[in-house]
Parts: C-alpha cells; structure tokens; sequence
C-alpha cells in the first residue's frame, strides 16, 4: 500500500513520470467479499485496468456511467465548498464537482495509476492525493463534503472508512456514497444478474485493459449488502437525515447524509 502521508502523497499539478515502488499483485484478484479484501491487491488490480478505464464504464454502463457522476456530485450539493473525492480514479467525478461549483476538490485514490491518468489530464481546482480511504491524511472537520462513487466496496473495512469519511467532514457537512445494488424489481434482478455472471466478463475483454478485474467486479457487486445495511452504517458513522435514491431501475443506490 503506498503511503497515505500529505506531504510525499500530494500530485498536484506536477510532472508524474513513473509510480513509486509497490506490490504488482501479479494479476491476483482479490476477494469479492468483505473478509479477507486485500488493500495491495485492489490497488495493483485498478492499477492495471486505468488505462482504458473510462472506455470500459462507458461501454459496460451503456454510457449511463456521466448520468450517475451528475447525479452523485449534485447530491454533495458542491456550489462554493470544499469536497474530498474518495476513490477517485482518473478524476470524472471531481471534474463534475468543480463543474457544479465546488470551490475546490481533493481526488484521492490508493491507486497511483488511476491518479497519474487524472493529473495528466490537469484541472485548475483539483489537488491529486494517493492515499487510503481507511487513514485519511487530512484534519478534522475539513471539507464540506465527501463523496465516493462505486469505491466503497473496494475498501477492506468500509464502516472504518465510513468513520474516517465522518471525521473529516464539518458538521452539517454532506456525505454522498454511489454504489451499484440489487435491483427493486425481482424479474430485472433476475436478468441483471444473468448479465453480471455472464455478458459483463466477455464485453470486459474487448474494451478493458484488465478482462479479470470485471469478473471481480461482477462478484464484488453479488456480495455487497443491501441499501439498509449502509444506511445504517452511516448513521452509526455518525451521519444524520440518511436517505438513498435509486437509479436505473436500481442497478444503482445513491445514499446521502448530513454530519451531527
């Protein structure tokens, strides 16, 4: 894991030449589930799939992947405040918060690679930071807003992260979590997850850098909780008025929460 410290961690808007020595991973995928989630193999594993991974969202989403940014970013309600982007990957739903008025937006990732992509691309009001969502390396009560899309569940400890998501938001702050669900209808869920198991691995091969990491991701997805269970991990995180609104027929669940 490579070390979360603000003051080696910051990319800003720096040349980024090569990535700083760390596990590969070898091609190891790790667990779906939450027991025994490796942190260096989540990071090696989206690593290996930055360079086509926006292609991949796209195609494997149906491009609804931007609707879903737009949505996650306005429920942080961003206009003149400071948000941390957690799991932040290349950086598109931190251009989507600036875009919508945030002041200024901390992207940050344990994957080097994911950051080195985003900072490439470079955006005025975005500082770049690879560091773990479970140790943040930032003050108490220091943004406004936090948001995290389709991350959570790559985390070894999501509630610890939760916590840590809490501590570092002021009070009356926001938080946004974006994680993909089960859908409501049982004749869609059906089909969906016929699509997760079967379809998604085999697109993942013509459009993704890393065809193994989308069978993770189809198995990461089976074996997330359900809305319940993280809106009561946020509430115990310490976070208030918690409530979620589902997206594409409930492939999606965005849940918000306002910090006591």
């Amino acid at each position: 894991m490579l070390s979360p410290d603000r003051e080696t961690a910051v990319l800003r808007h720096q040349a980024v030449t090569s990535p700083p020595a760390g596990p590969t991973g070898d091609g190891q995928l790790p667990a779906a589930g939450r027991d025994g989630k490796d942190a260096a193999l989540v990071q090696a594993m989206f690593d290996r799939v930055a360079p086509r991974y926006d292609l991949a969202n796209a195609a494997l989403s149906f491009g609804q992947d931007a609707h879903w940014r737009r949505v996650t970013a306005g429920a942080a309600r961003p206009a003149d405040a400071r948000v941390l982007d957690v799991a932040a990957g290349p950086g598109n739903v931190a251009v989507e918060l600036v875009r919508q008025g945030a002041t200024e937006v901390v992207a940050l990732d344990l994957s080097y690679h994911m950051l080195a992509e985003g900072l490439r691309r470079g955006h005025d009001r975005i500082s770049w930071v690879n560091g773990d969502a479970q140790a943040l390396p930032f003050p108490d009560e220091s943004f406004d807003a936090v948001t995290i899309s389709f991350g959570l569940r790559n985390v070894p400890d999501p509630q610890l992260a939760l916590r840590e998501f809490a501590r570092v938001t002021r009070p009356g702050g926001r938080v946004v979590v974006c994680e993909f669900a089960n859908p409501t209808s049982p004749v869609f869920r059906t089909i969906y997850r016929r699509y997760l198991v079967g379809a998604l691995p085999q697109l993942a091969r013509v459009v993704s850098s890393s065809a193994p990491a989308y069978r993770y991701l189809a198995d990461s997805i089976l074996a997330w909780p359900d809305r319940a269970s993280i809106a009561e991990w946020l509430t115990t995180a310490g976070y208030r008025e918690v409530m979620v609104k589902d997206l594409a027929l409930g492939i999606v669940a965005v849940h918000r929460g306002f910090r006591a």
